[in-house]
């Protein structure tokens, strides 16, 4: 299987908060769309400190991370984020990583979703037992 990628839309929370109260219009809305790189192995939404600011994100946390090579690094996390994947819509925090490094949407905003990695077909779906909305699991 090779690298699958999805496309996602994030939003700032907070703004949309604030436009459903009615402070800010919906084009006032801080949103993107970009490409994810679908990462099982890693655990959280990962973005990068462009989006961070385009989107402005508070600072909420600090995490130490573990890189693949092994490598520690402290990590800001910023949030909330709405996230959306086709019909599935999910709030969450995200860890900033630095530069510009490509947004990595790991296992658990995918748990959240229930979306799948099709093996076949190389890309993210939505689970095929539940299409019109989202099942978690609590065990």
């Amino acid at each position: 299987m090779g690298l699958v990628y999805a496309n996602i839309k994030l939003a700032n929370s907070e703004d949309i908060a604030l436009h459903r109260r009615g402070f800010l219009s919906s084009i006032e809305i801080r949103r993107m769309q970009v490409d994810a790189l679908v990462d099982s192995g890693a655990i959280m939404l990962s973005i990068n400190e462009n989006i961070k600011l385009q989107l402005g994100l508070p600072v909420v946390d600090n995490q130490t991370a573990q890189l693949a090579d092994g490598t520690l690094i402290d990590l800001e996390v910023v949030g909330p984020i709405e996230l959306k994947f086709e019909n599935r819509t999910i709030r969450c925090d995200a860890l900033v990583l630095p530069g510009d490094n490509e947004v990595l949407l790991g296992a658990i905003p995918m748990e959240q979703m229930d979306v799948l990695i099709h093996p076949r077909e190389n890309k993210l779906i939505i689970n095929p037992d539940h299409p019109y909305h989202a099942v978690v699991k609590l065990k």
